[in-house]
């Protein structure tokens, strides 16, 4: 999928002076009264403005950068200071948060003009609300044909299952291969139809492993019936891939991971399926005579359709394999919407949903998705892969967070890499945190590297596969996980990267062959458990609050937790030399070498640091 850069959203500002508004009604007071009027802006209505994070009503406003010198939050008899949380494009957002179940409140101002007061303000009857879960935990994602095998007895079974058995003979195709754990991969065929053996039971042999590394959730690459090894082309939405096991063993994998503490998210296809979907396969053999003939769009008449001719029915991006559906069909929306409701119902605690900005009627599919899937369990999590910034996708009506590839491939890495400055990394971070809602930023689902890009080692140092990566690399890919865990929300893992895996950048083949766990190396998932030890048990880390630090520094600083004791500041330096920040007022511990600092700190090259004050 490409992933266009978006402008940072603009967020009109109202002119105001010291002046009132009531009800629950936006606060956008418009009195162009000239010089020294306060530029504010704060929408009770507006998620990004009030949302539940962190189990707090989260309040922010929007004003004119240096206007204001300090602001609280005025409910009932409480006042409750708000901060400085960011600042963007020649504005500041401020930030303060109230008992979640407030139902009035208004906003106190200082400016050089005196005081200003607005409001009364009521939140929503039901704001948009983060999944508590999610914030708390160290995510792990798994390709499953290629994690492990823990039943070599299914492996044949990829070979009778693949998608050109449906493939019309005139078309052309090269059957499928069984290749040994260790043996080479075939450029041609890796990607799709080259199968290792991986497995269901091989997730359950290696959750000891997971846990170890303090993994609190797993996200599945497809595991349903499917023609590839990739899973993307479905046959059957309610059936285990037969290679994969049966729903036995997926019984024994949701409540041994349960029992762990490993919370399970599975991918959902909802735009297309494969050539062997059932119901693909009765309207191609009964054509205009099948129930499911409107289920899809065929440019050809029946008698004429070559299966896996892309050219004679829609098929995602013109591929054959993926025969599009007609979501605008409402037998096609219940179907797949009790899909979600069946795996629900099963045990999953999440749903990542692959490319749902391809969707005709998204607007009005998600919605209802939603509405169904939340209904049986309010704490499941709504997942979209949009690569780019997208704050309409996360209103609280749709998905709880995006694929959070426009911080971790927009900002971490060029950052990581040295091609970046840490103001500039910090600047690009607030402009981010200030589009979203609080719940989604504390949802946020942080990654670099996934199945769909290279390696992580081959991102931030450009290492190919054979090549040995050297200290300076290892070191800034040792960067680049920090920075994730120190983020609100979830840092994610693509399997091996944990272990240093090789992943060069031709054609992807390293990223999405077998784990060979024999050759993990120790020394980075140590590092890795570290980290992942610090989110679980820091509570400033797990945290939905991010505040930029821009002191002049060279390196990149950001503020974690409310501010005063206990609170983190994360600092991360993309320079091979030593730096000294500066730091803010106090004493400040080394929450990893327990040393402590005042005024400033040294950063080692391609170094960081989590300081907690005292």
């Amino acid at each position: 999928m490409s992933r266009p850069s978006l402008p940072i959203t603009l967020l009109v500002l109202a002119l105001v002076a010291c002046s009132e508004s009531t009800g629950g009604s936006d606060s956008q007071l418009d009195d162009p009264r000239g010089a020294g009027a306060l530029a504010f802006r704060h929408s009770p209505l507006d998620p990004v403005d009030v949302s539940v994070a962190g189990a707090r009503l989260s309040v922010r406003f929007r004003v004119a950068e240096e206007q204001v010198e300090g602001a609280r939050l005025l409910a009932g008899l409480d006042t409750i200071p708000m901060f400085p949380q960011l600042d963007v494009d020649g504005t500041e957002v401020w930030r303060g948060s109230l008992d979640r179940r407030t139902g009035e409140y208004r906003i106190e101002v200082e400016s050089a003009d005196g005081i200003s007061s607005f409001g009364p303000y009521a939140p929503p009857s039901t704001p948009f609300e983060a999944v508590a879960w999610v914030g708390e935990g160290v995510a792990y994602q798994i390709f499953p044909e290629r994690f492990w095998n823990g039943d070599p007895s299914n492996d044949s079974v990829a070979l009778a299952t693949d998608e050109h058995l449906y493939w019309d003979p005139e078309l052309g195709s090269s059957p499928p291969t069984l290749t040994a754990w260790d043996g080479p991969a075939d450029e041609r065929d890796l990607c799709c139809h080259q199968y290792f053996g991986g497995d269901l039971q091989g997730i359950v042999d290696r959750l000891g492993h997971l846990e170890e590394l303090g993994v609190t959730a797993v996200y599945l690459n497809p595991i349903f019936a499917a023609g590839s090894a990739h899973g993307y082309d479905t046959w059957n939405y309610l059936e285990v891939a037969p290679n994969f096991g049966d729903s036995l063993v997926l019984r024994t994998l949701v409540d041994q991971a349960h029992a762990r503490g490993i919370r399970l998210i599975w991918d959902f296809v909802p735009n297309h399926v494969g050539v062997g979907h059932w119901a693909f396969q009765d309207a191609v053999t009964r054509g205009e005579d099948s129930d499911y003939w409107s289920w899809f769009t065929f440019h050809v008449p029946a008698e004429r359709i070559q299966v896996g001719n892309g050219e004679h029915y829609a098929a995602w991006w013109g591929y054959g394999s993926l025969p599009e559906l007609r979501t605008t069909n409402p037998a096609v929306l219940e179907h797949l919407v009790g899909v979600a409701q069946h795996w629900t119902a099963f045990g999953f605690d999440g749903i990542r949903v692959d490319v749902p900005n391809e969707l005709d009627n998204r607007t009005e599919f998600f919605p209802a998705w939603r509405a169904a899937v939340k209904a049986l369990n309010p704490e499941v999590y709504l997942l979209g892969e949009i690569w780019e910034r997208d704050p309409s996708w996360v209103q609280g009506d749709q998905f709880d967070a995006l694929m959070n590839y426009a911080v971790g491939r927009e900002i971490v890495e060029p950052f990581v890499r040295g091609e970046t400055s840490g103001a500039v990394a910090g600047l690009e971070m607030a402009g981010q945190i200030a589009a979203y809602p609080e719940a989604t930023t504390a949802m946020a689902f942080n990654l670099v590297s996934s199945h769909d890009t290279d390696r992580l080692l081959v991102e931030v140092g450009g290492w190919e596969a054979g090549d040995a990566p050297g200290p300076e690399i290892l070191a800034r890919y040792r960067l680049t996980s920090a920075v994730l865990f120190a983020l609100p929300g979830m840092p994610v893992t693509f399997q091996g990267d944990e272990c240093g895996a090789m992943g060069g950048s031709r054609d992807r083949l390293a990223t999405r062959y077998p784990i060979q766990w024999e050759a993990c190396d120790p020394e980075s998932v140590g590092h890795y458990a570290r980290l992942a030890e610090l989110k679980r048990t820091v509570p400033a880390l797990g945290s939905p609050v991010f505040r930029s630090y821009a002191e002049a520094t060279p390196v990149l600083a950001f503020l974690r937790g409310e501010p005063g004791p206990g609170e983190v500041l994360a600092v991360f330096n993309n320079a091979t030399s030593a730096a000294v920040v500066p730091l803010p007022e106090g004493t400040w511990t080394d929450l990893v070498s327990g040393e402590d600092f005042a005024d400033s700190a040294s950063v080692d090259g391609l170094g960081w640091r989590y300081l907690r004050r005292q």
